[in-house]
């Protein structure tokens, strides 16, 4: 009897030490990437990331699922912006959506997303000037020019949207 007792005792110990490790928020240690393959080592930092970004930080979200997109995991990624997407979100989350899959040379994916954010924020010169940049860096100079034009109607003084434009007739993409 006594020996089922300790057992018993051992195993609750034991179960209720299990749940405190699921339950226990992970955090990145040198034994996460030192001597670890350079992709399992990102892909434990991003899911620990992901973690870190929490349910209500878009922006964060944004940002890991950007490094998993580009980072080889596409469909991690894809699924972290098809989640905020399906979901209560600002313009500004399409905007960083479309930026990724530009960035991925996806043009076809970004521009009817930035084309979206443009009729929902007419009034922004400093994204219109970056997504004419973009035209213009696809090859469409007409398209850029009207954004170009829609931004400096709405503020000529604006640093970043002037810059966006003279780097794209450069070939140099929008820095963000």
């Amino acid at each position: 009897m006594r020996n089922w007792i300790v057992a018993a005792s051992v195993a609750a110990v034991f179960v209720m030490g299990m749940g405190v490790g699921y339950g226990a928020k992970r955090e990145p240690a040198p034994a996460n990437y030192h001597g670890q393959d350079a992709r399992e080592a990102a892909q434990v930092l991003l899911d620990i990331a992901l973690e870190q970004a929490g349910k209500d930080g878009s922006w964060e979200r944004i940002g890991v699922g950007r490094v998993y997109y580009l980072g080889g995991f596409k469909a991690e990624g894809q699924a972290i912006f098809d989640a905020l997407l399906a979901g209560k979100h600002a313009d500004s989350d399409v905007f960083r959506i479309a930026r990724v899959y530009q960035e991925a040379g996806e043009w076809e994916k970004a521009r009817p997303m930035f084309d979206q954010h443009l009729l929902a924020n007419p009034k922004d010169e400093k994204d219109l000037a970056e997504v004419g940049a973009y035209y213009l860096l696809q090859g469409d100079r007409a398209t850029a020019e009207q954004l170009f034009d829609r931004s400096y109607a709405i503020e000529r003084e604006e640093l970043w949207a002037t810059l966006d434009i003279a780097g794209a007739y450069l070939g140099v993409a929008p820095q963000h």
